[in-house]
């Protein structure tokens, strides 16, 4: 049973990842296109989400969405999710229709045909460069002021010992948010690490529960909040998480 289990499980991790190449290859002349200009950016970000969508179906990933307050379009954001699978890029995507950008580690630009989009889209970052996490508030403001908003998994990776809940977040995604007076979007991803978790040998089709919890204001407050609504939005995510494995 355990040998059968083994096969069934390696193949679910290949078809995963034919899965996120075959609508690039489809999209693909549509794509390019739309990152030849950064004011076409909104375009591709369609095409993302359909991306997105084609894998979670594919997988038999059934989202379902719960918000606790409306995301207005065309207004900025920053969305901040808990991290635990390969997975919360698509579900982020599919989750959330206001275009935004991902500020996402260097690491996954090097998966052929999903990298190459990733680079030129996503803001990246090498954690191990004080010089390259500078450079990202610069990026980040960019975008913002072009009217995008901005995802980050502010635990900054996934962590390695599964049964952390949730890792403790850096600053990054409350002190951009705080200097641009951005609301705060606190977002809770329940059954990631149980659908498709970093450990070759695990996972399964069902249900992705997304909740999102009301936002954080940040017009008018002080650079020495970032402390204060970290933890307050980790405790959020935090909470909903152990809600649901209750």
């Amino acid at each position: 049973m355990r040998a059968l289990k083994i096969v069934l499980w390696t193949l679910y991790r290949i078809w995963f990842y034919i899965l996120m190449g075959i609508p690039i290859i489809i999209m693909f002349p549509f794509l390019f296109i739309s990152i030849l200009k950064e004011k076409w950016y909104p375009y591709f970000f369609v095409m993302a989400r359909i991306w997105a969508k084609v894998i979670l179906f594919g997988m038999g990933f059934f989202p379902k969405v719960e918000s606790d307050q409306e995301i207005v379009a065309g207004k900025s954001y920053m969305f901040v999710c808990n991290h635990t699978s390969m997975t919360d890029i698509m579900l982020m995507l599919s989750s959330v229709k206001n275009p935004f950008v991902f500020v996402g580690k260097t690491e996954l630009a090097k998966i052929p045909l999903f990298g190459f989009f990733y680079k030129r889209t996503c803001i990246l970052v090498d954690r191990t460069s004080s010089k390259s996490r500078i450079e990202v508030f610069d990026r980040a403001q960019k975008k913002i002021n072009q009217g995008y908003s901005i995802c980050i998994f502010p635990e900054g990776g996934v962590p390695e010992d599964e049964s952390i809940i949730l890792d403790e977040f850096k600053d990054g995604a409350f002190r951009l948010a705080i200097d641009h007076g951005l609301p705060i979007v606190p977002i809770t991803f329940a059954d990631n690490k149980k659908r498709f978790s970093y450990t070759f040998f695990s996972g399964s089709p069902g249900q992705m529960r997304v909740k999102i919890h009301p936002f954080f204001e940040t017009k008018n407050q002080k650079p020495d909040y970032k402390r204060t609504v970290k933890e307050e939005v980790r405790q959020v995510i935090l909470k909903q998480l152990q809600k649901y494995n209750t």
